[in-house]
């Protein structure tokens, strides 16, 4: 299993509650809409920063995890037509491209 942790800041302007508005609301519906995300994405998630007293202040905005079985399911979700023409260019309305940091993985679990 492929784990994808997309780092995301919003875009200039937008406040952190529309960030999150638009991330939770809008755009990941829109993410599970497609129907490549049902054949290849076996888990999507979004989370968000929330107030943690004595820790340092959140470096991101916001973050996305995708994880897939394999490269090939990968490469089948980000290569079809629905996500290139209608969710990709959703992420232009809330996130600052410059921002993201991207961390892939293979999840062991420990406890």
């Amino acid at each position: 299993m492929l784990k994808f942790v997309y780092l995301i800041n919003r875009i200039e302007g937008m406040t952190q509650e529309e960030f999150v508005e638009y991330h939770r609301d809008r755009h990941a519906p829109l993410f599970t809409s497609i129907p490549e995300a049902e054949r290849y994405v076996r888990r999507y998630t979004v989370s968000h920063p929330v107030p943690a007293e004595n820790h340092p202040a959140p470096a991101y905005d916001g973050l996305t995890e995708i994880w897939f079985d394999s490269w090939a399911d990968h490469d089948a979700f980000f290569a079809s037509e629905n996500y290139r023409v209608r969710v990709n260019p959703d992420e232009a309305k809330f996130i600052d491209p410059n921002s993201i940091g991207v961390m892939v993985t293979e999840e062991t679990i420990v406890v």
